[in-house]
């Protein structure tokens, strides 16, 4: 199956036009009639997709793997793990043949954040943060330059400053990352603790992007698992019942 008609399969919409469209080089006009009116039948041209999940990842995985000017095997190889999680083995060779041509190209990073956060609801968007940290992670180390163009991306998709320093403190320590990951200050009172843990976890619960298959589930899964955790060290630090 060529890739056109790949990408058609898995339910694109959003993701053919605008930037992203342009960048992956794949149009509209490329998918027979039927195959685009089942998808769309299904989805509806706005609904973010697993297909306009995957693609929009695709591109915004390149700029990260391109920000440090250097693509690492490493990086590579958490990208392919995921597709191969996400899509199977066969799908997962054409998105990665889809990456290193996107990855050949200059990518405008505004105008595909701007395009994400037109498109892809919250909770989506939350979750492609949330990969690309993982990418920025893979060798082993974040690079500064890696770390300010994920910023970038998360205010072009409209990510709130408090949802991306959550997200960040996820993956870097800082001073008081278990209370920055609930979005609240040291000084909050223990009943202010509660709620926003109550409120956090709604916002990250796996349920909310189910839609987008299994292995995404799984991913909020580990999201999850870390709210958890920073509840549960201020839980033990202020002895909190």
């Amino acid at each position: 199956m060529g890739i056109g008609k790949y990408l058609a399969g898995a339910g694109l919409g959003w993701a053919f036009g605008g930037p992203i469209g342009a960048l992956i080089g794949i149009g509209i006009a490329s998918v027979t009639d039927s195959i685009f009116k089942t998808d769309h039948q299904t989805a509806g041209f706005n609904t973010t997709t697993r297909g306009d999940f995957a693609i929009s990842f695709v591109v915004l995985t390149a700029s990260i793997m391109k920000a440090d000017g250097k693509v690492l095997k490493s990086e590579l190889d958490f990208v392919k793990k995921y597709f191969v999680q996400f899509f199977g083995e066969s799908q997962a060779i054409e998105m990665l043949t889809l990456l290193r041509d996107v990855l050949k190209k200059q990518i405008d990073i505004n105008a595909v954040s701007e395009q994400i956060q037109q498109y892809m609801n919250y909770e989506s968007r939350l979750q492609v943060l949330h990969f690309l940290f993982g990418i920025a992670l893979a060798d082993g180390h974040f690079a500064e330059i890696e770390i300010q163009t994920i910023g970038k991306i998360a205010k072009g998709m409209g990510i709130t400053q408090g949802d991306y320093d959550s997200i960040r403190n996820m993956y870097i320590a800082d001073t008081d990352s278990d209370y920055k990951i609930l979005e609240i200050d040291p000084s909050a009172s223990d009943d202010e603790i509660k709620k926003a843990y109550k409120k956090m976890a709604i916002k990250f619960h796996p349920d909310k992007v189910s839609y987008l298959g299994e292995e995404a589930q799984k991913a909020a899964e580990e999201k999850f698992k870390k709210l958890n955790q920073a509840y549960e060290n201020i839980k033990k630090q202020r002895n909190i019942k």
